[in-house]
């Protein structure tokens, strides 16, 4: 059969398939993000059918998904936003990484796989779902709840943390020296920098140039700029998907809601195509090996996060309630925990840490929304049960969650 033939066949048999995935994830409500590994798993060099005519499509395709996740979630976020979460809320950022990328890091050293593999799964446990997050706080009908607000900051310093992150997991997977690599975090920060200044000083302007009536020209624009500071970005060794954060930021008002409404389709299937390509680059047969330290990170992040919303929360005043729901529902790992681990894959980075990576983000993507559920009712009726019924006959614990979720129930602005 001709090459072309195959080509069609396969990569639309993926898509099909994809398609079809999405929409049992979304009868069973919940994120899709396993499935489409599972499918990569399937499909890649062990699995039941090994794909060949497709994979270098595929392969270019996993870019541009990871390239449209980054401006998407750049076009989320104002310059002014940043600035203000950055000014608020830095020290839950700061406990956030103390506490999540620190269990990461230490387990790759006890397993012997060296500092630079260290600092690319310390990545891999401190960054949060922001699209599996998103989707449950909906899902829950918490969006108005008062502990949004601190959940949503979390989320926002973690992308930030990636502004800076990136450029130097890039420059210590390509092997540049020190020097080279203080110029490569240097220019990140310098262009990083730039970009929030011209975006709060001249945020209208830009928008102004770049914006169009018609839809068409629109799209082209947004993803043609996002494509070529990308792979600018790229050629600094800045890295792609900042480029394309920085590019998402620099857009606002009505520009950057239309470009979103365009680009999330392209998005959706992009990063579908991302993270089959991530399970194509792993042999299943690695998993097992690896299986039991998934486990054990996963349970010791699960809890470290859990502890970090919590602490977040208080800070803010939130009810004990909302805190537990805080912490509960930043569990979730996903997109960006498959992007760190899939550039040091592509940089043939310790063999092991593509399976680890692969089990540990389908463990707690299953669990997330799960803890988004249940920490709050369990850690409730855990406290109730220690707290003694006053006399009188009143129960105190009730009479407490009572007025807790008449005050969770408020709006998110009086956070």
């Amino acid at each position: 059969m001709h090459s072309s033939a195959v080509f069609l066949i396969e990569f639309g048999a993926i898509i099909l398939g994809l398609g079809l995935l999405g929409r049992l994830a979304g009868r069973l409500k919940f994120s899709p993000i396993p499935l489409y590994l599972l499918a990569g798993l399937a499909f890649g060099k062990g699995g039941l059918l090994p794909l060949g005519a497709s994979e270098e499509f595929i392969a270019i395709g996993a870019e541009i998904g990871v390239v449209l996740l980054l401006l998407m979630l750049g076009l989320e976020y104002t310059a002014s936003d940043l600035v203000t979460n950055l000014k608020t809320h830095y020290p839950a950022g700061l406990v956030d990484a103390a506490l999540n990328a620190l269990p990461g890091a230490a387990l790759a050293l006890l397993l012997g796989w060296g500092p630079v593999a260290a600092v690319v799964l310390a990545g891999v446990t401190w960054i949060s779902s922001s699209g599996v997050i998103a989707k449950v706080l909906a899902d829950l009908g918490r969006l108005g709840n008062r502990e949004t607000p601190v959940i949503l900051s979390i989320l926002v310093l973690e992308d930030l943390a990636m502004a800076l992150y990136l450029p130097i997991i890039t420059a210590l997977l390509a092997g540049l020296s020190l020097a080279a690599g203080s110029i490569t975090l240097a220019v990140a920060l310098g262009v990083a920098g730039l970009v929030l200044f011209l975006a709060l000083r001249h945020g209208r302007v830009i928008s102004r140039i770049v914006s169009h009536d018609d839809p068409e020209k629109l799209l082209l624009v947004v993803f043609g700029l996002t494509l070529l500071i990308a792979g600018i970005a790229q050629e600094l060794q800045v890295s792609a998907a900042v480029g394309a954060f920085l590019v998402g930021i620099a857009l606002s008002g009505e520009v950057a809601e239309g470009a979103h409404n365009l680009l999330a389709p392209l998005r959706d299937l992009f990063a579908a195509i991302f993270f089959v390509f991530f399970g194509l680059n792993t042999d299943p047969a690695s998993i097992p090996p690896v299986l039991l330290p998934a486990l054990a990170l996963a349970a010791v992040t699960t809890a470290t996060k859990i502890a970090t919303g919590y602490w977040a929360a208080k800070r803010a005043r939130i009810s004990v309630r909302g805190r537990w729901r805080t912490g509960g529902t930043l569990v979730a790992r996903g997109e960006f925990s498959i992007v760190i681990a899939g550039l040091a894959v592509s940089a043939g980075i310790e063999s092991s840490l593509g399976p680890l990576a692969t089990a540990y983000v389908l463990i707690l993507v299953i669990v997330g929304p799960l803890t988004a559920r249940l920490t709050e009712p369990i850690a409730t009726r855990l406290t109730a049960r220690r707290r003694a019924t006053p006399p009188g006959g009143h129960d105190g614990a009730a009479v407490g969650a009572s007025y807790e979720a008449a005050e969770d129930s408020g709006a998110a602005g009086r956070t």
